[in-house]
């Protein structure tokens, strides 16, 4: 993700200190349910322990998993009571089995497996005998109900994140933002030092423009827009959309992306547009990531060329490729892919705009790039979203589009079908792969490859084969099934990545694409244990989504939600949002902090690294945009997860 600069760092002080900053707003205190005493036994002789469930809940009839932390004498034999809202006990039994050892506080954890309970409510698990602990309320209804919700916070993220006129004064007090970028300048592109933190360039030179880029979502924290992360997402929003229709406002927050993205091709010069704004520079360059502010406060800047505030207001304009030159493939593939969904969407309802949608698809693919260097184009700096693979979106476009000509009774069908195939053979064969997320869309490709071969024709001869992309689904959730099986708490992500929590959720949203392609279902309880992981069921007994369960993030490194929202849950919040969760202890070292940043930082009753473990930390603080900062990618890879998980 987009970093700050490094001289713009802080050390975590006190929350006493914190709590009475002159800026107003001091440290965040919410608890956990607090450890309850048995009556089973002397509740002085009980072991606190602490429960971990997904705080949003189970669905029928799918594997339910709750962890708990505590020592081996406590919880060795401990037993356990389900107790629903009216306080009737609904079910009881035995701890299950340890699955490993976790910190010097919590050395040990345990199971309890709760897949028979199936009938709807709300609940809380409680341990009796060796032990004492309740855990946060929990429910178990339908999937349709448990998470249509979610799909609509996440949406509500979206509509916070929008950029222009047309945003919603209703969501986050938003108001129209960054009005210049109706009539943006086109600048060279950026020269940056080898680990991108510092614009070589004294001043950037202006090529083009004026161009219409106003509009789009703000990418995270920041208010950078990127093609590369708006594609993905768009996507996402758009694949949603075909198992959630019926979730308030998906359908336009998806036109939003779209027509942002739309403005970023301009198909008269063959030009593609990667980026609006500029977030690493000099001291003659200020950026976005030098100030902390409200997004309408750039609009009332008053500077002239040449001041170092002026490409704030002034937001520069950069090119994925010449006039008329070849573009980078992973972003020709990915916008292809986007312009092909839209058509595939609108070719029963409005034909002539589905073709419209596919010739625009089409000519971007066109100008890929097949051969490109060593650096893909996705961000400047390139840092901030590094990327090696580029078939997997090569072969996301051409199956889309090959789907939408199928819709549409175009003949271009079967050639974008066999070129699909190609790619997905070459992305198979390379050592470039991964999981889905914004730097791998393989999964996204292969499942609707596998549809277009079910719908007729073949790949080509020299291509792939339905067994091929199903056993390249199942290289990615095998990659996490084995990681879940050595780790306490069966996270199948890795801890100490950037993007864990985002990483998760496209290992549910894989689980599920590859049981809908395949008919083979023996991922489902892993998709829904990773589901749970991310919401609750995990060493900090934290949802990692904004507003989702009891414990979430308070204290986001988000402008907006600092400056304009509240931070102690309870008025406006930045409901739907997704961080990204634990990461590498030693990268939070330093903390970021400016001048008028609202000091913020929650304690969840006990200090966060009571729970840290695997090498591993999680704060919620404002300055950890390590840790939660939230992003339009990640978001919508929650989003795709929670709408494929509904049936």
């Amino acid at each position: 993700m987009p970093t700050f600069p490094a001289g713009l760092t802080w050390s975590l002080r006190s929350t006493a200190l914190l709590a009475t900053t002159a800026l107003g707003i001091g440290a965040v205190f919410y608890a956990l349910p607090e450890s309850g005493t048995t009556t089973d036994g002397d509740p002085s002789q009980a072991s606190p322990a602490a429960i971990r469930v997904d705080q949003v809940g189970y669905a029928v009839g799918e594997a339910k998993q709750a962890f708990v932390m505590g020592t081996e004498a406590g919880l060795s034999r401990a037993g356990y009571r389900l107790v629903d809202e009216h306080g009737t006990t609904v079910a009881t039994g035995q701890v299950g089995s340890r699955t490993g050892t976790w910190n010097s506080k919590y050395p040990d954890v345990h199971t309890v497996d709760l897949s028979a309970v199936d009938v709807p409510g709300s609940y809380r698990l409680e341990l009796t005998g060796t032990a004492s602990g309740s855990s946060p309320k929990f429910r178990i209804a339908p999937a349709k109900d448990l998470l249509t919700p979610l799909i609509e916070d996440n949406v509500r993220f979206f509509q916070a994140q929008r950029d222009g006129a047309d945003v919603l004064p209703d969501v986050m007090h938003r108001k129209p933002s960054h009005l210049a970028d109706r009539t943006a300048t086109v600048y060279a592109t950026p020269h940056y030092n080898e680990d991108g933190t510092q614009l070589l360039d004294t001043k950037l030179t202006p090529v083009g423009g004026p161009i219409d880029v106003s509009g789009g979502w703000s990418d995270a924290g920041d208010f950078l827009k990127f093609t590369h992360t708006t594609a993905y997402s768009t996507a996402d929003l758009l694949l949603a959309l075909r198992t959630a229709p019926h979730a308030a406002g998906l359908a336009d927050e998806a036109k939003q992306g779209l027509a942002w993205l739309d403005k970023m091709w301009d198909g008269r010069t063959g030009t593609l547009y990667a980026q609006v704004g500029i977030g690493a520079g000099n001291d003659n360059v200020r950026t976005d990531h030098d100030v902390w502010r409200l997004p309408e406060a750039d609009d009332k800047l008053d500077v002239k060329p040449g001041d170092p505030d002026y490409l704030i207001k002034n937001r520069p304009v950069f090119r994925a490729n010449e006039p008329g030159a070849a573009i980078s493939p992973n972003l020709a593939g990915r916008v292809a892919a986007v312009f092909a969904l839209a058509a595939q969407s609108s070719a029963k309802s409005d034909p002539a705009a589905a073709k419209s949608w596919l010739n625009k698809a089409a000519a971007v693919y066109a100008k890929a790039d097949t051969e490109p260097g060593d650096e893909l184009v996705t961000a400047f700096p390139h840092n901030f979203y590094p990327e090696d693979s580029w078939q997997d979106d090569m072969e996301f476009g051409a199956a889309e589009m090959s789907l939408a000509a199928k819709a549409l009774g175009d003949g271009r069908a079967a050639g974008w079908q066999q070129q699909a195939g190609h790619w997905a053979k070459q992305y198979i064969g390379s050592d470039t792969k991964g999981t889905l997320g914004v730097a791998d869309v393989s999964a996204l490709a292969h499942a609707d490859l596998l549809t277009a071969l079910k719908t007729g024709g073949d790949s080509g001869t020299d291509s792939v084969t339905p067994a091929d992309l199903q056993g390249d689904l199942r290289r990615q959730l095998d990659d996490g099934v084995n990681r879940a099986a050595k780790d306490p708490f069966r996270a199948g992500a890795v801890y100490t990545d950037f993007d864990s929590v985002p990483h998760t959720f496209g290992l549910v949203a894989t689980a599920q694409l590859y049981g809908k392609a395949t008919g083979d279902h023996h991922y489902d309880a892993f998709g829904a244990q990773q589901r749970g992981w991310a919401l609750g069921a995990n060493s900090w007994g934290s949802t990692f989504m904004i507003g989702a369960g009891e414990v979430y993030p308070h204290c986001p490194e988000h402008q907006l939600a600092n400056l304009g929202g509240s931070l102690d849950g309870t008025g406006e919040i930045l409901r739907g949002a997704v961080v990204n969760g634990p990461n590498a202890a030693e990268k939070l070292a330093e903390l970021n902090t400016f001048p008028t940043m609202k000091r913020c930082s929650s304690n969840p009753g006990t200090a966060w690294t009571d729970f840290d473990g695997a090498k591993a930390r999680f704060l919620d603080d404002a300055g950890a945009w390590q840790t939660v900062e939230p992003s339009v990618d990640f978001t919508s890879t929650a989003m795709l997860a929670f709408a494929l998980s509904q049936n």
